[in-house]
Protein backbone atom coordinates (compact mmCIF):
# COMPACT_ATOMS: atom_id res chain seq x y z
CA UNK A 1 0.00 0.00 0.00
CA UNK A 2 2.85 2.34 0.83
CA UNK A 3 4.08 2.11 -2.78
CA UNK A 4 1.00 4.07 -3.86
CA UNK A 5 2.30 7.10 -1.99
CA UNK A 6 5.32 7.19 -4.31
CA UNK A 7 2.87 8.23 -7.04
CA UNK A 8 1.83 11.38 -5.18
CA UNK A 9 5.10 13.36 -5.59
CA UNK A 10 5.21 12.20 -9.22
CA UNK A 11 1.66 13.50 -9.83
CA UNK A 12 2.60 16.74 -8.09
CA UNK A 13 5.57 17.09 -10.45
CA UNK A 14 3.34 16.59 -13.49
CA UNK A 15 0.90 19.25 -12.28
CA UNK A 16 3.71 21.68 -11.45
CA UNK A 17 5.03 21.04 -14.96
CA UNK A 18 1.79 22.45 -16.37
CA UNK A 19 2.01 25.71 -14.41
CA UNK A 20 3.98 27.47 -17.16
CA UNK A 21 0.86 27.49 -19.34
CA UNK A 22 -1.10 29.39 -16.69
CA UNK A 23 1.76 31.73 -15.79
CA UNK A 24 2.51 32.73 -19.37
CA UNK A 25 -1.17 33.26 -20.17
CA UNK A 26 -1.79 35.47 -17.14
CA UNK A 27 1.44 37.42 -17.66
CA UNK A 28 0.55 38.06 -21.31
CA UNK A 29 -2.80 39.42 -20.11
CA UNK A 30 -1.17 42.05 -17.89
CA UNK A 31 -1.16 40.28 -14.50
CA UNK A 32 1.95 41.23 -12.47
CA UNK A 33 3.86 38.61 -10.40
CA UNK A 34 2.43 39.42 -6.94
CA UNK A 35 -1.13 39.74 -8.24
CA UNK A 36 -0.72 36.41 -10.01
CA UNK A 37 0.38 34.77 -6.77
CA UNK A 38 -2.47 36.35 -4.83
CA UNK A 39 -4.92 34.83 -7.32
CA UNK A 40 -3.26 31.45 -7.04
CA UNK A 41 -3.10 31.36 -3.25
CA UNK A 42 -6.38 33.05 -2.31
CA UNK A 43 -8.36 30.55 -4.38
CA UNK A 44 -6.22 27.70 -3.04
CA UNK A 45 -6.95 28.89 0.52
CA UNK A 46 -10.69 28.51 -0.18
CA UNK A 47 -10.04 25.01 -1.57
CA UNK A 48 -8.11 24.04 1.55
CA UNK A 49 -10.81 25.53 3.79
CA UNK A 50 -13.39 23.27 2.13
CA UNK A 51 -11.04 20.26 2.37
CA UNK A 52 -10.57 20.77 6.11
CA UNK A 53 -14.28 21.44 6.61
CA UNK A 54 -15.24 18.20 4.86
CA UNK A 55 -12.42 16.10 6.30
CA UNK A 56 -12.10 17.02 9.96
CA UNK A 57 -13.02 20.38 11.49
CA UNK A 58 -10.65 19.73 14.39
CA UNK A 59 -7.77 20.32 11.96
CA UNK A 60 -8.47 24.05 12.31
CA UNK A 61 -7.19 23.74 15.89
CA UNK A 62 -3.41 23.69 15.91
CA UNK A 63 -0.76 24.19 18.58
CA UNK A 64 0.90 27.60 18.89
CA UNK A 65 4.29 25.93 18.55
CA UNK A 66 3.48 25.20 14.89
CA UNK A 67 3.19 28.91 14.02
CA UNK A 68 6.88 29.46 13.14
CA UNK A 69 6.73 26.48 10.78
CA UNK A 70 3.68 27.93 9.04
CA UNK A 71 5.50 31.24 8.55
CA UNK A 72 8.63 29.54 7.16
CA UNK A 73 6.47 27.35 4.88
CA UNK A 74 4.57 30.43 3.68
CA UNK A 75 7.74 32.40 2.91
CA UNK A 76 9.27 29.43 1.10
CA UNK A 77 6.11 28.91 -0.99
CA UNK A 78 6.04 32.59 -2.01
CA UNK A 79 9.77 32.57 -2.76
CA UNK A 80 9.48 29.38 -4.78
CA UNK A 81 6.59 30.69 -6.86
CA UNK A 82 8.07 34.15 -7.48
CA UNK A 83 11.39 32.66 -8.57
CA UNK A 84 9.84 29.91 -10.66
CA UNK A 85 7.39 32.25 -12.39
CA UNK A 86 10.26 34.58 -13.30
CA UNK A 87 12.23 31.63 -14.62
CA UNK A 88 9.32 30.34 -16.72
CA UNK A 89 8.82 33.78 -18.24
CA UNK A 90 12.54 34.19 -19.02
CA UNK A 91 13.63 30.77 -20.32
CA UNK A 92 12.03 27.69 -21.90
CA UNK A 93 9.58 25.82 -19.69
CA UNK A 94 11.74 22.69 -19.71
CA UNK A 95 14.87 24.61 -18.67
CA UNK A 96 13.02 26.31 -15.81
CA UNK A 97 11.80 22.89 -14.69
CA UNK A 98 15.25 21.32 -14.86
CA UNK A 99 16.68 24.13 -12.72
CA UNK A 100 13.97 23.48 -10.15
CA UNK A 101 14.86 19.79 -10.33
CA UNK A 102 18.12 20.53 -8.51
CA UNK A 103 16.10 20.85 -5.29
CA UNK A 104 16.84 17.23 -4.19
CA UNK A 105 20.46 18.25 -3.70
CA UNK A 106 19.40 20.86 -1.15
CA UNK A 107 16.75 18.56 0.36
CA UNK A 108 19.09 15.61 0.90
CA UNK A 109 21.76 17.82 2.45
CA UNK A 110 19.27 19.80 4.54
CA UNK A 111 17.37 16.69 5.68
CA UNK A 112 20.64 15.14 6.84
CA UNK A 113 21.36 18.07 9.17
CA UNK A 114 17.80 18.88 10.30
CA UNK A 115 15.90 15.58 10.15
CA UNK A 116 18.66 13.03 10.55
CA UNK A 117 17.82 11.28 7.27
CA UNK A 118 20.64 9.09 5.99
CA UNK A 119 22.37 9.88 2.73
CA UNK A 120 22.51 6.55 0.87
CA UNK A 121 24.28 5.54 -2.30
CA UNK A 122 20.90 4.81 -3.90
CA UNK A 123 19.59 8.32 -3.17
CA UNK A 124 22.69 10.04 -4.47
CA UNK A 125 22.94 7.83 -7.55
CA UNK A 126 19.26 8.24 -8.43
CA UNK A 127 19.44 11.99 -7.81
CA UNK A 128 22.37 12.59 -10.16
CA UNK A 129 20.98 10.20 -12.77
CA UNK A 130 17.64 12.03 -12.69
CA UNK A 131 19.31 15.44 -12.90
CA UNK A 132 21.50 14.27 -15.80
CA UNK A 133 18.40 13.05 -17.58
CA UNK A 134 16.61 16.33 -16.90
CA UNK A 135 19.53 18.33 -18.28
CA UNK A 136 19.42 16.33 -21.50
CA UNK A 137 15.62 16.57 -21.66
CA UNK A 138 15.75 20.35 -21.27
CA UNK A 139 17.92 20.78 -24.38
CA UNK A 140 20.43 22.81 -22.34
CA UNK A 141 23.43 21.12 -23.98
CA UNK A 142 22.13 22.03 -27.41
CA UNK A 143 21.43 25.68 -26.62
CA UNK A 144 23.53 28.78 -27.13
CA UNK A 145 24.47 29.61 -23.54
CA UNK A 146 24.88 33.27 -24.39
CA UNK A 147 21.20 33.51 -25.28
CA UNK A 148 20.00 32.06 -21.95
CA UNK A 149 18.69 34.63 -19.44
CA UNK A 150 20.79 34.83 -16.26
CA UNK A 151 17.71 36.06 -14.39
CA UNK A 152 15.86 32.95 -15.57
CA UNK A 153 18.69 30.70 -14.34
CA UNK A 154 18.91 32.49 -10.98
CA UNK A 155 15.15 32.25 -10.62
CA UNK A 156 15.19 28.51 -11.29
CA UNK A 157 17.94 27.83 -8.74
CA UNK A 158 16.24 30.11 -6.20
CA UNK A 159 13.01 28.16 -6.71
CA UNK A 160 14.92 24.92 -6.04
CA UNK A 161 16.26 26.26 -2.73
CA UNK A 162 12.84 27.47 -1.58
CA UNK A 163 11.30 24.14 -2.62
CA UNK A 164 13.84 22.34 -0.45
CA UNK A 165 13.07 24.60 2.52
CA UNK A 166 9.33 23.90 2.17
CA UNK A 167 9.87 20.13 1.91
CA UNK A 168 12.09 19.99 4.99
CA UNK A 169 9.85 22.34 7.01
CA UNK A 170 6.73 20.31 6.16
CA UNK A 171 8.44 17.06 7.09
CA UNK A 172 9.54 18.55 10.41
CA UNK A 173 6.10 19.83 11.42
CA UNK A 174 4.41 16.60 10.26
CA UNK A 175 6.75 14.68 12.57
CA UNK A 176 5.42 16.83 15.41
CA UNK A 177 1.87 15.69 14.70
CA UNK A 178 0.51 18.45 12.46
CA UNK A 179 -1.83 17.33 9.67
CA UNK A 180 -1.11 17.96 5.99
CA UNK A 181 -4.24 20.06 5.50
CA UNK A 182 -3.49 22.20 8.55
CA UNK A 183 -0.01 23.01 7.25
CA UNK A 184 -1.28 24.08 3.84
CA UNK A 185 -4.32 25.98 5.10
CA UNK A 186 -2.51 28.13 7.66
CA UNK A 187 0.49 28.65 5.37
CA UNK A 188 -1.92 29.96 2.74
CA UNK A 189 -3.59 32.30 5.21
CA UNK A 190 -0.18 33.80 6.02
CA UNK A 191 0.62 34.11 2.30
CA UNK A 192 -2.66 35.83 1.44
CA UNK A 193 -2.15 38.35 4.25
CA UNK A 194 1.40 39.07 3.04
CA UNK A 195 0.38 39.55 -0.60
CA UNK A 196 -2.85 41.50 -0.08
CA UNK A 197 -1.21 44.99 0.12
CA UNK A 198 0.71 44.36 -3.11
CA UNK A 199 -2.20 43.02 -5.18
CA UNK A 200 -3.54 45.01 -8.13
CA UNK A 201 -7.28 44.29 -8.15
CA UNK A 202 -7.70 46.44 -11.27
CA UNK A 203 -5.67 43.90 -13.25
CA UNK A 204 -7.84 41.08 -11.92
CA UNK A 205 -11.03 42.92 -12.81
CA UNK A 206 -9.75 43.67 -16.33
CA UNK A 207 -8.79 40.02 -16.95
CA UNK A 208 -12.16 38.69 -15.76
CA UNK A 209 -14.14 41.24 -17.79
CA UNK A 210 -12.51 40.05 -21.03
CA UNK A 211 -14.48 36.78 -20.78
CA UNK A 212 -16.07 36.35 -17.31
CA UNK A 213 -17.07 32.67 -17.43
CA UNK A 214 -13.98 31.29 -19.19
CA UNK A 215 -11.47 33.44 -17.29
CA UNK A 216 -12.95 32.75 -13.85
CA UNK A 217 -12.78 29.03 -14.66
CA UNK A 218 -9.19 29.54 -15.87
CA UNK A 219 -8.23 31.21 -12.55
CA UNK A 220 -9.79 28.36 -10.56
CA UNK A 221 -7.96 25.74 -12.62
CA UNK A 222 -4.73 27.75 -12.34
CA UNK A 223 -4.91 27.71 -8.54
CA UNK A 224 -6.13 24.12 -8.23
CA UNK A 225 -3.77 22.47 -10.72
CA UNK A 226 -0.61 24.55 -10.24
CA UNK A 227 -0.78 24.76 -6.44
CA UNK A 228 -3.59 23.26 -4.31
CA UNK A 229 -3.71 19.70 -5.64
CA UNK A 230 0.05 19.17 -6.16
CA UNK A 231 0.88 20.55 -2.71
CA UNK A 232 -1.76 18.28 -1.16
CA UNK A 233 -0.16 15.34 -2.98
CA UNK A 234 3.39 16.31 -1.96
CA UNK A 235 2.63 17.09 1.67
CA UNK A 236 0.51 13.93 2.05
CA UNK A 237 3.33 11.84 0.62
CA UNK A 238 5.72 13.20 3.25
CA UNK A 239 3.75 11.19 5.84
CA UNK A 240 4.93 7.98 4.19
CA UNK A 241 7.95 8.80 2.00
CA UNK A 242 11.28 10.31 3.05
CA UNK A 243 11.63 13.95 2.06
CA UNK A 244 14.70 13.24 -0.08
CA UNK A 245 12.92 10.50 -2.04
CA UNK A 246 9.76 12.60 -2.46
CA UNK A 247 11.84 15.51 -3.74
CA UNK A 248 13.62 13.38 -6.32
CA UNK A 249 10.31 11.96 -7.58
CA UNK A 250 8.80 15.45 -7.80
CA UNK A 251 11.81 16.97 -9.51
CA UNK A 252 12.20 14.07 -11.93
CA UNK A 253 8.63 14.20 -13.22
CA UNK A 254 8.26 17.97 -13.51
CA UNK A 255 10.73 18.53 -16.39
CA UNK A 256 9.22 15.61 -18.27
CA UNK A 257 5.77 17.15 -17.90
CA UNK A 258 7.08 20.59 -18.85
CA UNK A 259 8.66 19.13 -21.98
CA UNK A 260 5.41 17.41 -22.98
CA UNK A 261 3.34 20.54 -22.34
CA UNK A 262 5.89 22.53 -24.31
CA UNK A 263 5.34 20.20 -27.26
CA UNK A 264 1.55 20.29 -27.02
CA UNK A 265 1.09 24.01 -26.32
CA UNK A 266 4.13 25.76 -27.77
CA UNK A 267 5.27 23.27 -30.44
CA UNK A 268 8.72 22.88 -28.83
CA UNK A 269 9.71 19.66 -30.60
CA UNK A 270 12.34 17.63 -28.64
CA UNK A 271 15.56 16.40 -30.19
CA UNK A 272 16.90 12.83 -29.94
CA UNK A 273 19.13 13.95 -27.07
CA UNK A 274 16.12 15.35 -25.19
CA UNK A 275 14.21 12.09 -25.64
CA UNK A 276 17.24 10.19 -24.30
CA UNK A 277 17.07 12.46 -21.26
CA UNK A 278 13.45 11.46 -20.69
CA UNK A 279 14.39 7.78 -20.74
CA UNK A 280 17.30 8.30 -18.33
CA UNK A 281 15.06 10.22 -15.92
CA UNK A 282 12.41 7.48 -15.99
CA UNK A 283 15.09 4.85 -15.28
CA UNK A 284 16.31 6.90 -12.31
CA UNK A 285 12.77 7.06 -10.90
CA UNK A 286 12.29 3.31 -11.33
CA UNK A 287 15.52 2.64 -9.42
CA UNK A 288 14.46 5.00 -6.65
CA UNK A 289 11.04 3.35 -6.24
CA UNK A 290 12.32 -0.23 -6.08
CA UNK A 291 11.62 -2.00 -2.74
CA UNK A 292 14.40 -1.07 -0.31
CA UNK A 293 17.04 -3.64 0.49
CA UNK A 294 20.05 -3.13 2.69
CA UNK A 295 21.28 0.21 1.39
CA UNK A 296 24.83 1.48 1.65
CA UNK A 297 24.80 4.57 3.84
CA UNK A 298 27.29 7.24 2.79
CA UNK A 299 26.73 9.53 5.81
Amino acid sequence: MKKIYFLLPALAGIMFGSSGIFVRTLTENGIDPTTLLFLRFSIAALVMFVCVLLTDKSLFNVKKEYSPYFVVAAISIVGLNLCYNESMNSVHLSLAAVLLSTSPIFVIIGAYFTLGEKITLKKVGSMFLAIAGCVLASGLLESNLGSISLIGIAGGVGAAIFCAIYTITSTKVISKGCHTYSILFYSLIVIVCLLLPFTNFGQINHFINIDPVSNVLFLILHSFISFALPYICLTTALNYVESGVASILLSGCEPIAALIFGILCYFEIPSILMLCGLIITIIALIILCKPPKKEKVIV
